[in-house]
C-alpha cells in the first residue's frame, strides 16, 4: 500500500495567490467604472497611430523639431477636416431639413394608410396603438418627454467634453509618444532593450497598419456608397454615405447597421431604388468582408483571414464595439510577441551545446566527448 502524498503550500505562496486575485478583481472593477474614459484614451490613440507615420516623414524630411511637425500634421488634419465640414456639413444640414419637411407627408400617409408606409396602419393599426399609448400614460409621457431632453442636453454635453478631450490627448501622444516609449525601454535590462525595442517597432507597424487598413477600407465604403445612390436617385445621398463611413469603421456589425438604414432610406424613396441598393450592399458586404478586409489587414497586421474574422468575433463578444475595433491590433501584437518568442526559443535551443568535453580516463584517447543526457 503506497503511503499518502501530503501537498502543503506555504503562507507565503498562499497569500501571492489572494493577492493576486484581489488585484485582477480591483482591476475589472476600475475597468467597468472607467470604460467610458478608456474609450476615450482608446481613439485618442488610435489617432494618434494614425497620424504619427505624417509626423515621422516631416522629421526625416528636414523639420529638425518633432514639435514643429506634430503642430504642422495636427493642424493640417484640423484643416482637412474643416475643409471636408463646410463641404459636407451644407449639404447634410440642408437633406436632413429636407428630411424633415418630407416626415408630415409620412405621417399623413400612415395614417390614411396609404403610400410605401401605409401597411404599417392597414395591417397593423400603428396609429391607434400609438394613440392608446399617450392616452394610457400621458403624464407618464410628458415626464418622460422632460427626462428625454434632459438626457439629450447631458449627452450633447459630455460629447463635447469628449471631442475636446481625445484631441487633447492624442496631441500629447504625438508629441511626448516616443520618450514615454524610451522610458519604458530603459527600465528593461540593457542586455534586452535591443530586443525589445524590435519587437516594439513590429507591434507599432501592426497596430498603424490596421488603423490605416481601417480608414482606408471605410473611405471606400463611403465614397461608392455616395456615388452609388446619386447615381439611383436617392435623397440624401451624401449624408447617407458619411453614415456608411463613420458606421464601418465598426468591422464587420458596422457595413450591416449602415447597409438597413440606407436601404430603408432607398425603400422609401422608390421600389426600385431600394432593390438596386439592396443589391449593392450585398455584393458590396461579400466583397469587403471577404477580399477587401482580409487582403488590407492581411498585409498591413499580417494575420490570416480566418484569424482576423475570429478575432473580431471574440472581441465583439467580450467588449462589444470597442472589443471589436481593438480585436485585429490585438491580434496581431499578440503574434509578433509570440513569433519573437519562438525565433529566441529556437536561438537558445541552437546555442545551447548538445555535449561537453570531459578530462580523459586511463585507457581512453585525448579529446573523447560523452554525450550529455
Amino acid at each position: 500500500m503506497s503511503p499518502e502524498r501530503v501537498i502543503s503550500f506555504r503562507p507565503r505562496t498562499v497569500l501571492a495567490v489572494l493577492g493576486i486575485v484581489i488585484a485582477v478583481v480591483v482591476l475589472i472593477q476600475v475597468v467597468l467604472l472607467a470604460r467610458g474614459v478608456l474609450t476615450w484614451i482608446f481613439v485618442a490613440l488610435f489617432l494618434a497611430l494614425a497620424m504619427n507615420p505624417a509626423v515621422e516623414l516631416l522629421v526625416r524630411r528636414g523639420v529638425r523639431r518633432r514639435g514643429l511637425a506634430v503642430a504642422i500634421v495636427f493642424l493640417s488634419v484640423l484643416g482637412a477636416i474643416a475643409a471636408i465640414g463646410a463641404t459636407v456639413i451644407p449639404t447634410v444640414v440642408e437633406q436632413v431639413n429636407d428630411f424633415v419637411g418630407a416626415l408630415p407627408g409620412y405621417v399623413r400617409d400612415v395614417t390614411a394608410g396609404r403610400g410605401r408606409l401605409g401597411f404599417l396602419e392597414t395591417r397593423y393599426n400603428v396609429v391607434e396603438r400609438v394613440q392608446e399609448a399617450v392616452q394610457d400614460g400621458g403624464a407618464t409621457r410628458i415626464l418622460g418627454l422632460s427626462d428625454a431632453a434632459l438626457s439629450l442636453t447631458r449627452s450633447v454635453i459630455t460629447a463635447i467634453v469628449a471631442v475636446l478631450t481625445i484631441a487633447f490627448m492624442t496631441l500629447f501622444m504625438l508629441l511626448e509618444g516616443p520618450a514615454w516609449v524610451n522610458r519604458i525601454y530603459g527600465l528593461m535590462p540593457e542586455g534586452s532593450q535591443e530586443r525589445w525595442r524590435q519587437v516594439g517597432l513590429d507591434i507599432y507597424r501592426t497596430v498603424g497598419g490596421y488603423v490605416t487598413g481601417n480608414l482606408l477600407i471605410s473611405l471606400i465604403a463611403g465614397v461608392v456608397t455616395t456615388i452609388v445612390l446619386t447615381i439611383v436617385g436617392v435623397p440624401f445621398a451624401v449624408a447617407l454615405g458619411l453614415i456608411v463611413a463613420l458606421l464601418d469603421l465598426i468591422p464587420l456589425a458596422g457595413a450591416t447597421l449602415a447597409a438597413v438604414i440606407v436601404t430603408t432610406v432607398a425603400f422609401l424613396d422608390t421600389t426600385t431604388a431600394g432593390i438596386v441598393v439592396l443589391v449593392f450592399f450585398v455584393i458590396y458586404q461579400q466583397l469587403e468582408n471577404h477580399v477587401l478586409q482580409p487582403l488590407v489587414y492581411g498585409r498591413t497586421v499580417q494575420l490570416s483571414p480566418l484569424a482576423v474574422l475570429i478575432a473580431v468575433l471574440i472581441g465583439a463578444e467580450l467588449a462589444g464595439v470597442l472589443g471589436a475595433l481593438a480585436a485585429i491590433p490585438t491580434a496581431g501584437a499578440l503574434q509578433v510577441l509570440l513569433v519573437d518568442y519562438l525565433r529566441h526559443r529556437r536561438m537558445r535551443l541552437v546555442e545551447r551545446p548538445g555535449s561537453i568535453e570531459r578530462v580523459p580516463a586511463s585507457g581512453e584517447r585525448p579529446g573523447s566527448i560523452e554525450p550529455v543526457r
